[in-house]
């Protein structure tokens, strides 16, 4: 697990700008969505090509919040990034910068029935969980991604960012879902980067400028008063 540092400046800049260290004091179960980016088998299976082996220590967490998000009846939403025959030409940008090889071994093992592409099998995924396929880092970037809309039919304002990458997919999504007005937050422990400083240096960023950083227990915390307020109406 990765070991996680706030720098108190940061932290400071926070509360004289909001009042609080948190800016996310509470969560409407209903409106609230976890979303679970890329838990694939090519980046959490050992011995793959973008293996990150803190994503396996995350899982629990991971299905911690999955559990809880349900019971305060939010949404649990996985993203699966696809690739396919088109890849290549359509986010040239991102293939230039690969070799062929390494452009093979990504096409390959992303396409449906690839040896990366299926969701890690310790993953609590249940069949009313909507899977949201993406081809870019951010899954709000459509074509094929809806998860804007799904979320907008939900009428969900509040998500909760997990998965892998810290710094590429999960950062992407989480800035991109700020930026078209959802409340977001990234948690620390349920997230996963290659190393601490790439880690830590995205979630002091997205603290500082972005949305919330909180751990797995201070959700759950806040998903279980939001389920102990709605059995007691």
């Amino acid at each position: 697990m990765h070991k996680v540092s706030i720098k108190p400046e940061y932290i400071e800049r926070v509360k004289r700008r909001s009042g609080r260290k948190h800016t996310v004091t509470s969560l409407e179960g209903p409106k609230t969505a976890l979303i679970v980016v890329d838990m694939q088998l090519y980046f959490v299976e050992a011995g793959q090509p973008s293996e990150c082996p803190v994503a396996r220590d995350i899982v629990p967490n991971i299905n911690l919040l999955a559990a809880a998000t349900r019971r305060a009846g939010g949404s649990v939403i996985w993203i699966q990034t696809h690739s396919g025959p088109d890849s290549v030409e359509h986010w040239s940008a991102y293939y230039e910068r690969m070799t062929d090889e390494g452009t093979k071994k990504r096409v390959e093992g992303m396409k449906p029935g690839g040896s990366g592409f299926d969701l890690w099998p310790g993953l609590d995924v249940k069949e009313e969980d909507p899977i949201i396929p993406k081809t870019r880092y951010s899954a709000f970037i459509p074509s094929p991604s809806k998860l804007e809309e799904e979320l907008r039919r939900r009428e969900i304002d509040t998500v909760l960012i997990t998965g892998v990458s810290t710094c590429t997919c999960c950062e992407s999504t989480a800035r991109d879902a700020m930026m078209l007005n959802f409340r977001t937050m990234m948690i620390s422990d349920a997230n996963a980067a290659p190393d601490d400083s790439l880690h830590n240096a995205t979630l002091n960023q997205f603290y500082l400028q972005f949305g919330d950083v909180q751990d797995t227990q201070q959700v759950l915390t806040l998903l279980n008063e939001c389920t102990i307020v709605a059995a007691a109406v």
